[in-house]
């Protein structure tokens, strides 16, 4: 895509683009994007996702609470372990500056505007750059968060926030650390101060790459005492956000002790936490563990943990997390499936931790690829409440546990079988009739919804 004339772009060696002088458009040419309906051409428009159209009850944009992942958007430049960056915004000087960090954030919320949504996600040092000290460190984030605050105003404020504690050299052991805690605690502060409703903490590097020279217990220990300390903050400050944990079986570490969300939910409820957090599930994480998202989501559902979602997928074919936008409508209404019975996110939401394929370098794509996946889940959503609606799937699950619905089902249910009773039942009905499980029906309803 060639950028078209009319407001002036930031030129990409950063002359007349500081963060004071700098008042042209980023993404100039590009339009508020509007729903246009599924006949639009249009790949600037959403063809399914109508915010304001009612759903089950609720407005679109009220069961999904979409929110733009700065780290991806703007700070992905298309490195992968096999290549150097691809992408060159023109807005970006080369350099990691105070300067060049402001006007990311200018950017990032005349993203956001013209996307239409009212929530964004960010790590600490993905909008602020490290300093030579931690004075310094801190001062830098002060500046830009002082910036974001006056442009986020009072309509747009964060989904989370969290502290990049898996980056830099000292994160190598292990993050539940002395160092760790301070980023953390500040951080969270930040969340807390610009409105954030969520703060995110994902173990990149707690976990091992061999047992023969890790205390797993300890490390477990320390982990939690590092979660407990944050939590012990959060009341202390007066965050009435949820705090999340982000499960993720290996990479970078060979096992990462937030495996999946099973795993996560009995570390919480082992070391008294299970009260404190919920779960941020990753789409593309849970099939690194050897599960569908749909799982993952369910699992942390019926543990009461689902708090958020991370919006993406992977490749089945590539064997690392490639953070994907989701374009798969049927995973798009399994997930959403899982999200009406929970009945909705809130104050978690889809957070869309994805980012554009190494290849695509053009500056609308990244409108492209959000709004694909926004329309995705759109059309997940529409699909999810036609078969809620019409009630074939509900009625095949409710008629294949029917007997449990008998007095001696009711009984099980209850506690009140015990074996000697189960054995005299048995005995006075003989072999039981098996039914069918109807997969193939129960897979017919669903695909006939999309």
């Amino acid at each position: 895509m060639k950028l078209a004339v009319g407001p002036p772009t930031c030129p990409a060696e950063g002359v007349g683009c500081g963060e004071d002088e700098w008042e042209g458009e980023f993404f100039p040419g590009i339009p508020k994007i509007k729903y246009e309906g599924p006949n639009s051409k249009n790949h600037l428009a959403f063809k399914y996702y109508n915010a304001e159209e009612m759903i089950l009850g609720k407005k679109m944009k009220d069961w999904f609470r979409f929110s733009v992942a700065f780290w991806h958007t703007f700070r992905g430049t298309g490195a992968d372990p096999f290549g150097a960056p691809t992408k060159y915004w023109p807005w970006e000087d080369g350099t990691n500056s105070l300067a060049m960090a402001k006007r990311r954030m200018r950017a990032n919320f005349e993203f956001i505007d013209k996307l239409g949504v009212d929530f964004w996600c960010f790590h600490d040092r993905d909008i602020a750059p490290d300093g030579k000290t931690l004075e310094e460190t801190n001062k830098n984030l002060d500046e830009v968060v002082a910036l974001a605050k006056e442009l986020q105003g009072s309509k747009i404020h964060p989904l989370w926030g969290t502290s990049q504690l898996f980056h830099h050299p000292r994160y190598m052991h292990g993050a539940a650390t002395r160092y760790a805690t301070i980023c953390s605690y500040i951080t969270l502060s930040v969340t807390h101060y610009l409105g954030g409703e969520n703060y995110v903490f994902w173990g990149g590097r707690e976990g091992y790459q061999t047992l023969l020279n890790t205390d797993m217990e300890k490390e477990l220990d320390h982990m939690a005492r590092f979660l407990q300390a944050a939590v012990d903050f959060k009341k202390k400050i007066g965050f009435n956000g949820t705090l999340l944990i982000e499960p993720k079986p290996q990479e970078p570490t060979k096992h990462q002790y937030d495996w999946d969300a099973a795993t996560a939910a009995n570390f919480l409820r082992k070391y008294g936490l299970i009260d404190e957090f919920k779960l941020n599930i990753e789409c593309n994480h849970a099939t690194l563990s050897g599960h569908s998202c749909h799982h993952e989501l369910e699992t942390a559902r019926i543990n009461g943990l689902l708090g958020n979602i991370d919006a993406n997928t992977g490749d089945p074919q590539t064997g690392w997390d490639t953070d994907q936008f989701m374009t798969d409508v049927a995973e798009a209404t399994m997930v959403m499936l899982s999200v009406i019975k929970n009945g909705g996110l809130a104050p978690g939401g889809f957070n869309f931790d994805a980012k554009l394929r190494r290849e695509s370098t053009d500056v609308e794509d990244l409108f492209i690829a959000h709004i694909g996946g926004m329309d995705t889940m759109a059309r997940g959503l529409r699909n999810a409440a036609k078969l809620i609606e019409d009630g074939s799937l509900a009625e095949l699950v409710k008629k294949r546990y029917q007997s449990f619905d008998s007095e001696v089902g009711t009984a099980i249910e209850a506690g009140k079988a015990d074996f000697e009773y189960l054995e005299k039942k048995a005995i006075e009905w003989g072999e039981p009739k098996v039914l069918s499980g109807k997969q193939e029906l129960a897979e017919m309803i669903f695909q006939s919804a999309l």
